[in-house]
């Protein structure tokens, strides 16, 4: 199973790798519906009856889409009836791998916040370049285990 995970967090990272050049780009102020709708030279009732609704229906799905309330469902029937394809990703802000491997690090350093805090009610304390040293050997052994995203430990 972990041998899956980690690759399948590598074929999706080279997606996004991809991906991301095309991102950050902003969405027209309008929304993509009647910027295309109007690019076309199409009026909202010549899209409300390709799309088989009243034209108050297309104006209500326009200001839906400006303002980001659209249904995933809605905006896929009016890109079909636009000529176009809905594409919808989820891009993570960095790679999946680098995402595991960071909260693989703050479980361990959890983990070690709680031997280091029964350590110093015995009087015990482990210098902090040697904690660090600590979390860095343990981590690894966290990534792809059941509870890494647990306990609130992801933040």
């Amino acid at each position: 199973m972990a041998r899956n995970n980690r690759l399948a967090r590598q074929r999706l990272d080279e997606r996004f790798d991809e991906i991301r050049p095309l991102l950050g780009r902003p969405r027209p102020h309008m929304g993509w519906i009647r910027a295309i709708r109007q690019a076309l030279g199409m009026s909202g009732p010549e899209l409300a009856h390709r799309l088989g609704v009243t034209p108050q229906s297309v104006s209500d799905m326009e200001r839906n889409e400006a303002t980001e309330s659209i249904k995933l469902e809605t905006l896929e029937r009016a890109a079909n009836a636009l000529g176009c394809d809905l594409e919808y990703v989820l891009v993570p802000r960095k790679s999946l791998d680098g995402m595991v491997e960071d909260q693989a690090r703050r479980k361990a350093r959890h983990h070690m916040a709680r031997i280091a805090h029964h350590g110093s009610l015995e009087g015990q304390v482990l210098p902090r370049e040697m904690a660090e040293a600590e979390i860095e050997e343990l981590a690894p052994g966290f990534i792809d285990k059941r509870g890494l995203w647990s306990k609130d430990v992801w933040r």
